[in-house]
Parts: structure tokens; sequence; C-alpha cells
């Protein structure tokens, strides 16, 4: 569409007590071809007169739109000293090119500073002040070990990236984080989850959830051409730390996914919502969880088990720890070997001192 970008009036708006991204332009049948082939989702609105296209972070990266902005309610509740401070703090969080998720909590935390200081500037914080502050934050709100380590990562970040002091933090002490081991299914569990599972496309999801070891972000975002049947390869495109990686797909996974694309006939995303966006992470969860109740599995458990599951069955079945790694998507293989002190298969065959008695 570049030839005719200057026709082209593109912009985000509320149709339908939704976000959209809208394309105005006077009738041209070859844009509207070139649009509906780029976007097979995009729909017509008579009463608006314009097309448009579901409101996403991924289409917002195909067209090059900047992302939404964090709550602006949250600037209400700062003085006016300090919402020059959370501006600058949100920019170059924007301009280091951190993902929505990151920038909206991130501002969240940061925020809560702010309120807390009232009228007292945040770039003339003295080092006493901030630290009386996290034990305020420990002490008196109480939060955990996690939510502290969040609230703290935001403000350093403003701090050395923002205020460009970067050994302010070197003394403040981070509270220890808790030991904790991934929640896994075992493979009956997983087996029963499928077998409760009859409708094709809610089956097919949590299949390749736990085949291919994927977030619930991953599976919402995987396109029609990301699949290369022939190669058994799966891509999946901007995943966490904004990484691309192959998966393979499960050959036991091939007779579903045909059936599947012949009578759905997806346009675009494997797994599509309302006119033809993409699927709702809550609704994947959803589907998950309505799974676990059928199959009467009562485990405190999330979607993110079967990715966890994944790992571990693919460890207990001697699959080199590297290779995990590279299938997890994996930054650092510590991140990685957690999975082996949630494996039993060597430590299973360890018998008690009492059973030598």
């Amino acid at each position: 569409m570049a030839e005719n970008q200057k026709k082209v009036k593109i912009g985000t708006t509320s149709h339908k007590d939704r976000r959209v991204i809208f394309f105005s332009f006077d009738y041209d049948n070859s844009l509207v071809k070139r649009l509906k082939t780029k976007f097979p989702n995009a729909r017509w609105s008579q009463s608006n007169k314009f097309w448009y296209i579901p409101d996403t972070a991924a289409t917002r990266k195909m067209l090059h739109i900047a992302e939404k902005t964090p709550h602006k309610n949250v600037f209400l509740k700062i003085s006016p000293e300090n919402q020059f401070a959370l501006n600058k703090f949100v920019e170059t969080l924007q301009l280091k090119a951190y993902s929505p998720n990151t920038i909206k909590t991130y501002t969240n935390e940061l925020s809560q500073l702010l309120q807390a200081l009232k009228n007292t500037r945040v770039d003339g914080l003295s080092y006493n002040r901030l630290r009386s502050y996290f034990l305020y934050c420990t002490n008196e709100l109480k939060l955990s070990e996690n939510l502290l380590h969040s609230r703290i990562n935001a403000v350093k970040f403003y701090f050395e990236q923002v205020l460009k002091k970067e050994k302010f933090f070197m003394e403040i002490p981070r509270p220890k984080k808790p030991s904790t081991l991934p929640k896994v299914l075992n493979s009956n569990d997983i087996k029963k989850l499928f077998t409760v599972t009859t409708n094709e496309k809610h089956l097919l999801m949590l299949e390749l959830c736990y085949g291919m070891g994927l977030r619930v972000s991953e599976i919402v975002n995987i396109k029609i051409s990301d699949i290369d049947s022939k190669r058994m390869k799966v891509l999946i495109e901007g995943a966490k730390g904004k990484k691309d990686r192959y998966v393979n797909l499960p050959e036991t996974i091939l007779p579903l996914l045909k059936t599947y694309y012949k009578e759905v006939s997806p346009r675009y995303y494997l797994f599509e919502g309302i006119n033809g966006s993409q699927y709702a992470i809550r609704s994947v969860q959803a589907v998950f969880k309505n799974a676990m109740k059928k199959a009467k599995i009562k485990k405190p458990v999330g979607i993110h088990s079967l990715r966890h599951s994944y790992a571990t069955h693919l460890m207990e079945h001697g699959t080199d720890i590297q290779f995990i790694q590279k299938l997890m998507g994996h930054k650092d293989l510590k991140t990685t070997l957690v999975y082996t002190h949630v494996s039993d298969k060597n430590i299973s065959n360890i018998k008690s001192p009492l059973d030598f008695l």
C-alpha cells in the first residue's frame, strides 16, 4: 500500500465497544483488494464509512503504529512536579522498545512511588529517602518478594536509564526470592485433558501448547504462514524477549490440524476470534480450565503447566538439556536447568535407607 499511502488515513478508534484500527480512503478497488490480502479479517463499517481491523499489538507492529500508552488516569494522581518525570520514563521505555506489558508494569510501579512522594520531586530523592520507601513497602504495605522486585526494577530503571545515576542502587538490598519449582502434570492427567476435550479447535490448542511447549501468548500468535508441514516446523515469531525460534511440529497432530484447517478455513491466524481477529488469551485459559474441570483434575495449575510439562517430559525421555533450552526459547541455561529438579527419572530409582533395613 506504499504508493497509495497519501490516499489512506490510518488511525485508532472505538467501534462496537471494541478498539479498532481504521483505514479511510476514497473508494479504490485495487486498494480494497490489497487491504483484504494483507488483512483478511478487515471489515467494512457502513455507519463510519471506513475499513477496520482489531487493534492488537500484532497489527500495530505490522502498521508501525506506536503502542497504546499506559492508562492516562495514572497521571491524574501524580503531582505536576513529577508528571514530567513519568512522561520521560515512559518515553525512555518506548525508545528502548520494551514490550507493552513491561511498559505498563513499570509505569504502574513507578507511579506508586510518585504518588507517595506527593509534591516532592523524584529526581532530587536521596539514597536514604529511597531506602526508607522500600522499607515502607516491605514493612507497612507487606508487598510480596516478587512485587517488591518489580517495583525496585522500575525505580532502578528511572534512576539509572533516565537520570543516568548508574551506581545509585548498588547498596540497596533486594529481597530473597522464594525458590519455587514449576508445576507440571503427569502424562495420565494430560491424556485425560485431551480425552474430555471434544471441540476440535480447543483440543488443537491444548495439544499444541503441550506438544510444542508454547506460552499461551505464543499459541494465539501463530499464523497460517508460520506452519511448515513439510519441514515439520513452526515459527514462533516475536516471542518473549522479542526472539524468534522454530519448534518441532508433532507428527501425531497432523491429522487433527488438517481436519481443523479444512473445516474452519482460518485466513490469517491459526486460531481466530470474532471477525478473524486474534484469539483472546483469556479464552484459551478458559479452555484449559474447563478441560481440567471435566477431567476432574484438582491440581492448582494454569495452562502454563503444559509448557512446564513439555520440558519436564522431554528431560525424562533423555533429551539433551541444551536442545530443550533452544526449544523453550530460554536465553539462559539456568532457566532450563530448573526442570532437572522437577524430573523424577533418576530420583525415583533411589531407594530410601529404610528399604535396606
